[in-house]
């Protein structure tokens, strides 16, 4: 009899990831996905009665007692839980597979602690998921690191003290239901202080000019003449009699020169000196003369192979990814396993990495095209951490992207050829040239000033790296044979020329094309943002592309294409932190916590200690760290909420932050602020326009032809309307009526504020109408929904194929209606045909498909469904959008329903709640 085969029990995260693992694994291994995390920090509605008069109670964290939390299995979770369980009982012994970073390793940590399990316990990681490293990860298995643990943990429980001590200061205050998280709160003012630059700047104007030459030649032959078109240049103008022409770096945000262009007498041009000297060096006896040329060697080093932030920075230049599609799709490669672990801050490459990407590098390019010895790079962003190897090509065989385009979707297929170009060029040699710059002096002998034109340029002679890949170019093109080297345009190629030699003016542009304003500082994209937070120390690798996303979906900051924009709910909300609990908001403070962390992940701080000391103070120094954050909240004075969402614009005209979006205020006028308008556009001419446009909204289109009574349309906040305005109380004393309420009714979409008549009033007053009866005596009605047109007839209803037949559909045609079978979706079976198609979905390996349902646009992929968002145009929602909208609904699990009213019975004990306190967790040896 064959002996009892051992079997093993592999979990990992991700259903993907335990796909790709089976493979390599194959008989005697049972591999499955938690599916995240399994068990999280109650609410403190899910405490036990017991524990709702501890320390426990406000936080579901034990104050009192070195910040112990109390930790739940989600609802959603509970049945994995079971399923695990059951395949742990016929298992010989289990594998957590989690991530190599802290949230992996907090994964494998309450796995263990839920799961209990008897069996040996081994704790496998790997910073790629191919055969060699699985093999290698079953061979080393370590112990869980507790300090990981402890430092995930430690940032669960800060983000729940400052969540619930300083949100419900926000909903009193500003509006319900925001939130302050202490990563989001900082990346959001980032965003706010970058737009209060933006507000605050003062545009400066200048002049240059720009002069178009070539080497001097009598132009005799054809020949000649092509040789000197093919050699022009522009040179824009650098000094005027000694003294340097100003260009945009030279003003400072109020539009003034700065204190060191004033000191050096830098010139500033203006409109008028531009068109004299125009004349003066454009005339015929203006003689133009290389005065000095300059050519010095050129050399570029190649980037550092990608790590977290660098690989989001340059999918959102070159690609047009934000951080968020960006790591969802470098998480599927990851778990597929083309690519390594994703999160990192590391650049160091393996040796069979830097050996693989030599290899390819010599087989596409030559021999030449790598150094003599391996480069090596360093980590320069604050906190960096070495643990893990930079994002490159899984293996020590690189996967060719040519050989992966039917295997991977286009957004895969172009992060992984992002980084598959990267990775080789970083082991390539540096890209040589020539740097040449000249000058040029100008004179005209009827007049005394003297110009000095200057054009560079970099002839890139040895590609190097640059064949395989270039970081963050923008390339152009000015056509026309003309090189734009006037403003040291790096791939200008300027012509052999040598000192004292004359060159033909063909034409100096003294136009308005040379008028220029000094523009404000831009704003934030994804890429700059995630640079900016690195700079600064503010979080890590693995929350920067969350953190953006949450700031976006609370409506903090909105896209405007790649910009990042802050809301006017934005600004109260920095106000509020800046103004009561400045440490919250603070960089540095915020930088200092991160780094914090990074300690306890290391072992080299405690965390009770360290919560302990964020709570309650250190009573040294000032601010948040010597009060704590308990006594701050609880030292807060009153807080003026009208002052603080209230923006004085002038003239009396006040920016007001409401309930229901920002609103302009002057005297008794009111208007709303479309969302289109920035905050840095609403200038005192933009407010008087939008005040003026809301009083033009309420124009009055006639009486009612029945009740007398005037009505008027409007620009409301939630779009145009019609109202009939019910009689002001007279002189007598009349009053109206509380119970009486001014009829309204929206604009159809085809109708807008300027063409509605009153015609067109009357008759949207008068929905819903009744179209007539059936033949056993039930009103058929038309009425315009939330989804559209549409008729009734009892419980029964259709949708009407167009907002006219909401006035001319006959009883007949409602009657032909209903009898016809019920069909989902507008415009029956033809709704329900795929709108678009995707690929697979990484999760669940289902086709996605985009379809038209009866209550809008969705995405599914067999098993799921999910909404394309209000807002969102379906044409342009992209392949990875649709892939998260998907993951985001599995993640929120099934929608939750109203159990049955039960008939009164006998009480029953309640049930014993299973969720335990979290317990010291052991150290899990291979056995």
């Amino acid at each position: 009899m064959a002996a009892k085969q051992d079997q093993k029990l592999v979990i990992v995260e991700s259903p993907a990831k335990a796909k790709t693992i089976s493979r390599f694994l194959g008989n005697g291994y049972d591999v499955e996905a938690s599916i995240g995390h399994i068990r999280d920090l109650a609410q403190p509605s899910e405490l036990p009665a017991a524990l709702k008069k501890t320390g426990y109670a406000k936080f579901a964290v034990d104050l009192d007692h070195d910040f112990e939390p109390y930790y739940v299995v989600d609802a959603d979770k509970k049945k994995k839980v079971s399923d695990l369980k059951s395949r742990l009982k016929d298992a010989d012994e289990l594998l957590l597979a989690t991530d190599e970073d802290r949230e992996g390793e907090a994964i494998a940590w309450h796995l263990l602690e839920v799961l209990k399990p008897k069996v040996p316990v081994k704790r496998m990681v790997f910073h790629e998921i191919t055969k060699d490293a699985i093999d290698e990860a079953l061979a080393n298995p370590r112990e869980l690191d507790k300090d990981l643990v402890n430092a995930q943990e430690t940032r669960r429980i800060l983000d729940r003290l400052v969540g619930y001590e300083v949100s419900p200061l926000l909903w009193r205050k500003i509006r319900t239901g925001l939130s302050a998280g202490r990563v989001q709160s900082v990346a959001t003012r980032l965003v706010v202080d970058r737009e209060r630059e933006r507000m605050a700047f003062k545009p400066a104007e200048y002049w240059d000019l720009v002069a178009v030459l070539q080497a001097g030649g009598d132009g005799s032959d054809a020949g000649a003449s092509g040789r000197a078109a093919s050699e022009r240049f522009e040179a824009s103008l650098k000094t005027l009699d000694g003294k340097r022409v100003a260009t945009g770096k030279d003003f400072d945000d109020n539009g003034e020169l700065k204190p060191a262009s004033k000191k050096a007498g830098v010139v500033v041009l203006s409109r008028v000196a531009v068109e004299r000297l125009g004349e003066i060096f454009g005339a015929d006896e203006a003689k133009w003369e290389v005065s000095e040329v300059e050519s010095k060697p050129y050399r570029r080093r190649p980037p550092a192979p990608f790590t977290t932030s660098s690989l989001q920075q340059e999918a959102s230049r070159k690609l047009r990814m934000n951080s968020r599609d960006t790591m969802r799709v470098a998480q599927s490669l990851y778990e597929n396993g083309y690519i390594t672990y994703m999160r990192t801050d590391s650049v160091n490459l393996s040796d069979q990495a830097i050996h693989a990407a030599r290899r390819f590098a010599v087989a596409r390019f030559g021999e030449g095209s790598v150094p003599e010895k391996p480069r090596f790079y360093e980590t320069k962003s604050r906190g960096a951490q070495e643990a893990h190897e930079a994002i490159r090509p899984a293996g020590d065989q690189f996967q060719l992207p040519s050989a992966l385009k039917s295997a991977l979707n286009p957004s895969e297929w172009k992060l992984y050829d992002l980084i598959f170009k990267r990775t080789l060029a970083c082991q390539m040699v540096d890209a040589t040239g020539t740097t040449s710059s000249v000058k040029i002096t100008v004179a005209n002998p009827a007049h005394p000033d003297l110009g000095e034109f200057g054009a560079s340029g970099t002839v890139i002679e040895n590609p190097g790296f640059l064949a395989a890949y270039e970081e963050g170019r923008d390339e152009s093109d000015n056509g026309n044979g003309i090189v734009s080297g006037a403003h040291g345009n790096s791939e200008a190629r300027l012509p052999k020329l040598r000192g004292g030699q004359a060159l033909d003016l063909v034409n100096l542009d003294s136009s308005e094309e040379r008028q220029h304003f000094t523009t404000p500082p831009a704003r934030f994209t994804d890429a700059s943002l995630v640079k900016a937070m690195e700079e600064r120390g503010i979080g890590r690798p693995s929350t920067y592309a969350s953190t953006i996303s949450t700031i976006v979906d609370r409506h903090y900051v909105y896209r405007r294409g790649q910009a990042l924009v802050p809301s006017w709910l934005a600004f109260s909300v920095v106000r509020l932190l800046e103004e009561n609990l400045p440490g919250l908001v603070d960089y540095d403070f915020t930088a200092d916590m991160e780094a914090d962390l990074d300690k306890i992940a290391a072992g080299e701080a405690d965390r009770s200690a360290w919560l302990r000391d964020f709570w309650s103070g250190t009573g040294e120094g000032s601010g948040l760290r010597a009060s704590g954050l308990e006594k701050a909240v609880e030292e807060l004075g009153d807080i003026d909420a009208a002052a603080l969402n209230s923006v004085d614009l002038g003239e009396g005209i006040t920016l007001r932050v409401g309930r229901y979006g920002p609103y302009l205020q002057c005297g008794e006028e009111r208007a709303s602020v479309p969302d289109t308008v920035a905050p840095d556009e609403l200038t005192l001419d933009k407010a008087k326009e939008l005040l003026e446009q809301g009083a033009e909204g309420d124009r009055a289109l006639g009486h009612h032809p029945e009740t007398g009574l005037e009505i008027v349309v409007k620009n409301g906040r939630f779009g145009p309307y019609v109202e009939e305005l019910a009689p002001e109380p007279n002189e007598i004393g009349q009053k109206k009526s509380k119970k009486t309420k001014n009829r309204t009714a929206s604009l159809l979409k085809t109708q807008s504020v300027d063409g509605v008549t009153l015609e067109d009033a009357v008759a949207l007053l008068g929905l819903p109408r009744t179209v007539g009866v059936d033949g056993d005596g039930v009103e058929i009605v038309a009425a315009n929904g939330r989804y559209g047109p549409y008729i009734k007839r009892g419980t029964d209803t259709r949708s009407l194929e167009s907002e006219d037949q909401l006035f001319t559909l006959t009883v007949e045609e409602a009657l032909a209606l209903l009898a016809a079978p019920k069909t989902r979706g507008r415009g029956g079976a033809s709704a329900q045909t795929v709108m678009m198609e995707f690929g697979e979905d990484p999760e669940t390996g289902g086709k996605v498909t985009l379809k038209n349902g009866r209550y809008g646009p969705y995405v599914t992929d067999g098993k799921t469904n999910a909404t394309v968002p209000r807002g969102t145009d379906p044409a342009t929602l992209t392949e990875s959008a649709a892939f998260e909208l998907l993951a985001a609904k599995r993640a929120k699990g099934p929608a939750k329903r109203k159990a049955p009213a039960k008939k009164t019975a006998a009480k029953k004990t309640p049930a014993r709640n299973t969720a335990a306190k979290k317990t010291p967790a052991k150290k899990a040896a291979a056995k």
